[in-house]
């Protein structure tokens, strides 16, 4: 049997990381194409874009909101005319994963600049598509991993607390849907096998989050860079990256991916769906009760989505529901990975108790 573990060419991460920018990305190029978003172009690339450009060339474009192929042609295009040699992305994570796919159109090195601490995308060879309204349409394997991947954690600290959270309820599943693999001998985005590497980058992701979760968020809260923080933006980046693409995904991430044929769901972060589709799963794979609540209380101290309300959906109806759950358990759905037979009405019945889980416990 053969596994397969894959890595980012490079990870740096710190406090002022982003004065090295420039001297990290000179490596791979002479005239870089940079993707910001707006939040990045208007506040924070003035201050480093100087440093930046003693090293190389560089032309920057606006990001456009949505990691569609539409924006993907768009900027490949503007970066193919430009004589870029290099793709940058600097934002979140869907700017990432549309810098990660215009790499891939042009067949040129990517480096990765995360704003925000907010989803595991940066590490990974993977770029998750959308439709321009904002619904999930495919996932787009890419053959290698970004060539460097750069974390300020000074402007980490600077973002709403909210992000971080979201980055935790997107790491909350690695595990979960990690061991759900390694069960079931399923591939993990290779399409090999996870290695015990992987497994075990993976066991110390849900670890740190529930060592430092709590603490990273109160860090953030006060726009402070303190060791925990730095263990949590660790976690969700680069742990949870590794722990996904190398150990696999199960049941958490499809729920997630249901969840977005609701129009309700598209104001809330994609940590945040995913972390109720974890809820969702402990129920869909019969977990012990000690785990339920363990995963439960980290939810609420961090202050993570425990209820369809939490997300958006108070009042759901029932066909509502089953669209989401049908969604989930669509051919070729990562669910699938889940050591159990699995079907729409069961995951149907998981998000009914992990909502009601949620109130009781709120209730309370």
């Amino acid at each position: 049997m053969i596994s397969t573990t894959i890595f980012p060419g490079r990870y740096v991460q710190g406090s002022g990381a982003l004065e090295r920018l420039g001297s990290e990305m000179v490596r791979f190029g002479k005239k870089g194409f940079v993707i910001c978003d707006s939040f990045v172009l208007e506040n924070l690339l003035p201050d480093f874009r100087q440093s930046m450009e003693q090293s190389l060339e560089v032309v920057v474009e606006k990001f456009g909101g949505e990691c569609s192929d539409e924006e993907i042609s768009r900027l490949a295009d503007l970066a193919k005319g430009a004589g870029c040699e290099l793709i940058v992305g600097i934002g979140g994570g869907k700017t990432l994963d549309t810098a990660k796919a215009v790499a891939y159109e042009l067949k040129l090195p990517v480096v990765i600049v995360p704003t925000l601490a907010s989803t595991d995308a940066p590490c990974s060879a993977l770029s998750v598509i959308y439709t321009p309204n904002g619904e999930f349409k495919r996932y787009l394997i890419l053959p290698k991993n970004p060539d460097l991947v750069l974390v300020d954690t000074k402007i980490i600290a600077q973002a709403p607390a909210r992000f971080l959270v979201s980055g935790m309820g997107d790491a909350l599943a690695t595990w979960f849907e990690a061991e759900s693999c390694m069960k079931k001998y399923a591939k993990n985005m290779t399409g090999n096998v996870g290695s015990m590497t992987a497994y075990a980058l993976a066991k110390l992701c849900y670890e740190t989050l529930l060592e430092y979760g709590v603490a990273a968020k109160s860090s953030c809260e006060a726009n402070a860079v303190t060791p925990a923080l730095e263990h949590i933006v660790e976690a969700n980046t680069l742990l949870s990256g590794l722990g996904f693409e190398s150990g696999g995904l199960a049941a958490a991430h499809a729920i997630h991916n249901g969840l977005t044929v609701l129009e309700q769901t598209h104001k809330y972060y994609h940590g945040e769906k995913v972390a109720f589709g974890t809820l969702t799963s402990l129920f869909l794979t019969d977990k012990p009760r000690e785990i339920i609540d363990e995963v439960y209380s980290f939810c609420e101290s961090v202050g993570l989505p425990t209820t369809l309300a939490d997300i958006g959906l108070d009042g759901v109806s029932d066909e509502e529901l089953m669209k989401v759950a049908e969604a989930a358990c669509a051919e070729g759905e990562t669910i699938h990975n889940e050591p159990i037979p699995v079907t729409p009405e069961a995951v149907y019945s998981a998000i009914k108790t992990a909502d009601a889980e949620g109130k009781r416990r709120k209730a309370v």
